[in-house]
């Protein structure tokens, strides 16, 4: 696993290529007019010092808080070069009927009419949602990550273009965060360490039936349900360095006779757990939409690796995974072998700059031309908008397609239970009447 002196060592290039060399911007495909934008806020933890008297602050180096003005004489600084690199993340509060309900996110929301462009949306939610401004001069603007088209589940309709934004806070000494109980339940730091560790790569266990089968009513949905289970997906477990939670949201403290389970059986009948029976102290689970913008700026940091730490969407039957994996096999061979062997553009863009700057002119006019939402409705590009509609990112090449073959698997999966099924019917039958005929 890598060290924090090793990812502050990788960090500073990235944040200053990421700086010089935005990606481009992408406009709304036909009929999606919504915008959305996050911010990946990034702060350097310093190590851990005795407190000072202050003649003895004076006279320290190591405490020198001076605003930087760029990122090379942030990092250039003794604490920093010591510290540990962190990221911000929200943990959504619960409300009924709020598909986003108790989810690990970035800070951010969607665009208003009185914003000024994508990054102001970033700015103005941060700070409705944490307390914390992004327009200070301790924040820096370090660039962009791949905007994306999100979309319903496998894909069908746009729902927004969501842009991501990269802050890097230069104080040492980070503003006290003050979440909003009305959006946000709580907030946490998470070291880079944590987000880079293979040994906390798990799976979010995902209820689809109700989405795949929506127009089918209860029953069909219940019966999609005992046959597909639950979608795995891949996810990070959180492990916080400090957290800040919104205490006045009801049940943060149980009342009488209120069960400290009461979460999380309200939560398995789709009633928002995030503010019910000590839901906070349940484990963060990052995955989805969020664990892909982080992708796309983790693959850039060694030794993070898209290809063997990312896992496959999949679902919990056995025989289900069989032929998911049977109908994605050759798909997710050549996709792992281009995205290691570096043949897809974005891949490397710190080691091809020029080039770069030449297919993100070629990307902006595909988008223009409407390239993305073709392929974003065709191939489909995930679950509860968590997909990825661009080719300039990691995880969306990954997911090139597979969403497409995962239908079929489904329709070959749900045609062979059917088979099965009607056979055993059949001689459960023929049973049945060899004995009432011996009767």
């Amino acid at each position: 696993m890598a060290e924090s002196k090793e990812i502050l060592g990788q960090l500073q290039p990235v944040l200053n290529h990421l700086q010089t060399l935005p990606y481009p911007h992408v406009p709304n495909p036909e009929g999606c007019k919504k915008r959305a934008s996050v911010a990946v806020i990034i702060r350097v933890r310093p190590a851990f010092q005795p407190t000072q008297t202050p003649n003895e602050s004076l006279v320290n180096l190591d405490n020198d808080d001076s605003h930087s003005s760029d990122i090379d004489e942030f990092f250039a600084k003794p604490w920093v070069q010591e510290g540990e690199p962190e990221v911000l993340f929200i943990k959504r509060a619960g409300r009924a009927g709020d598909r986003w309900s108790g989810h690990i996110a970035l800070p951010g929301g969607k665009r208003d009419p009185e914003d000024e462009s994508d990054r102001a949306a970033a700015v103005r939610e941060t700070r409705e949602e944490v307390g914390l401004d992004l327009s200070v001069p301790e924040c820096l603007e370090a660039g962009n990550l791949p905007e994306r088209i999100v979309a319903t589940t496998f894909g069908r309709v746009p729902l927004m273009v969501l842009c991501p934004y990269i802050f890097l806070y230069t104080s040492k000494t980070t503003p006290t965060l003050k979440p909003s109980p009305d959006e946000v339940a709580s907030v946490h730091w998470v070291p880079l360490r944590a987000l880079l560790s293979p040994k906390l790569r798990t799976r979010e266990y995902v209820d689809t039936a109700s989405r795949m089968a929506k127009q089918g009513g209860p029953v069909l949905q219940f019966i999609l349900r005992l046959l597909v289970g639950r979608m795995m997906l891949s996810a990070v477990k959180l492990v916080p360095s400090e957290s800040v939670y919104a205490t006045s949201v009801p049940g943060f403290v149980p009342t009488e006779g209120e069960s400290l389970f009461s979460g999380l059986a309200e939560g398995a009948f789709g009633i928002p757990s995030s503010n019910k029976g000590l839901a906070h102290l349940q484990p963060l689970m990052l995955w989805g939409l969020t664990l892909g913008v982080l992708a796309d700026f983790l693959d850039m940091l060694p030794p993070y690796n898209a290809v063997k730490l990312w896992r496959y969407p999949t679902f919990t039957p056995p025989d289900l995974r069989a032929f998911v994996w049977a109908f994605t096999y050759s798909m997710r061979k050549n996709n792992a072998h281009d995205l290691s062997a570096g043949t897809w553009p974005y891949r490397n863009r710190r080691r091809r700059a020029s080039q770069t700057a030449m297919d993100a002119t070629s990307f902006a006019s595909a988008v223009t031309e409407g390239e993305p939402t073709k392929m974003s409705s065709k191939e489909g590009v995930g679950i509860e908008g968590s997909g990825i509609g661009n080719p300039q990112d990691s995880v969306g090449r990954l997911l090139e397609g597979y969403y497409h073959r995962m239908n079929l698997a489904i329709v070959a999966f749900l045609t062979y239970r059917t088979a099965a099924g009607s056979v055993i019917v059949y001689y459960l039958w023929k049973m049945w009447k060899r004995r009432q005929a011996r009767l």
